[in-house]
């Protein structure tokens, strides 16, 4: 299938052909992975040890949409049909695609699928990718994965030429986008562009009309502060925020700050935003650093709201706090102890491709 690159020289500005990027809860067509098989994230003793999480993780998806899987060659494309066959995974349920890649984390160098309801449509923002701000070269191979599933799925692409990544933007799919000014403001993106010129963008290439802004990240996030760790949409006018009570964790100060934020934010409809407070898990620890483990970074599939445990008391806590949010889903816990340790988990992992409906 042939896929249309529209430059944005040419004018195509997504949101006034009436694209837009739908929250995650609306039915996908698949999500969307990539395998991991460098020591980018994990040498090679703690990607075995990840492994049974990610595969669970594909398990569960796959329970309700087909799972998409970029794997750099051949031999890639063996080793993890391998393991899934011995996983007892549905081959049916899952595509291996041949697409060089650098890392693992798919959220961020993925494509940013919008759809349009009215034609019936779909297309993809080629946004540029540089890995957190130059963090982890090479990262070129990651950049070119948006262009190479518009061309498997035969949709038309648009380039707006500045650096935008998965995890830094949060949607309700009304009109609004979260996100925070640590990363997205920091110098090692577009240091080119003004807050106001980076809402532009964010409008005409995702199709929102609101952007809201949260200062912080949270302490280990290698990201600069991305909002899929500290907040998240579960309705169109009800966040979880990450939270902390012990006012001596490293984390306190940074999410008292995001909770005054988000009390002071209103919506298009100019109601507050309800706020559900979500726990933090205890710290988890690499040699002495304190990794990224939220709750917040849970993924919402077609079958299952998958939230990361982390062996603590705090892990059912949060599953029974998201079990109110999403009444009418499954909500599905895997221990991701492991899988931090790729300054990451299942958000991180996975980019959804949503339907038309």
């Amino acid at each position: 299938m042939q896929s249309l690159r529209l430059d944005a020289d040419s004018h195509f500005i997504p949101a006034r052909h009436g694209f837009f990027f739908p929250a995650e809860w609306h039915p996908h067509v698949a999500t969307w992975l990539t395998w991991p098989h460098t020591e980018a994230s994990w040498s090679h003793e703690r990607q075995e040890r990840m492994f049974p999480a990610y595969i669970e993780f594909i398990r569960t998806i796959s329970e309700g949409e087909q799972v998409c899987i970029n794997a750099h060659n051949e031999t890639v494309i063996q080793s993890a049909r391998m393991r899934l066959l011995l996983a007892g995974i549905d081959m049916n349920r899952v595509t291996l695609l041949p697409h060089p890649s650098n890392d693992s984390w798919c959220r961020d160098h993925g494509p940013a699928f919008l759809i349009n309801r009215d034609e019936k449509d779909r297309m993809i923002v080629n946004w540029e990718y540089n890995a957190w701000g130059g963090k982890y070269p090479p990262y070129d191979r990651d950049g070119l994965i948006p262009v190479e599933i518009a061309h498997y799925r035969g949709l038309k692409y648009v380039n707006p030429g500045i650096v935008m990544e998965g995890g830094a933007v949060e949607f309700n799919g009304k009109g609004t986008v979260l996100t925070s000014k640590a990363c997205l403001l920091n110098q090692n993106r577009n240091a080119h562009l003004t807050q106001s010129q980076i809402e532009t963008y964010l409008r005409e290439y995702y199709g929102v009309e609101q952007v809201l802004w949260v200062e912080e990240g949270i302490v280990g996030d290698d990201t600069d502060g991305h909002i899929d760790d500290t907040v998240r949409f579960v309705n169109e006018d009800t966040v979880v925020v990450s939270t902390e009570t012990n006012p001596n964790d490293d984390n306190y100060e940074f999410l008292q700050g995001i909770h005054r934020d988000l009390k002071e934010m209103r919506l298009l409809n100019g109601k507050p935003l309800n706020i559900v407070n979500l726990p933090m898990p205890e710290p988890v620890l690499s040699e002495g650093l304190r990794l990224p483990a939220s709750y917040a970074n849970f993924y919402i599939s077609n079958a299952a709201v998958i939230v990361p445990t982390f062996r603590c008391d705090k892990d059912q806590i949060a599953i029974e706090i998201l079990e109110r949010c999403f009444p009418n889903r499954k909500v599905v816990g895997i221990d991701a102890t492991e899988v931090v340790w790729g300054l990451g988990t299942f958000h991180c992992l996975s980019q959804q491709e949503p339907a038309v409906v």
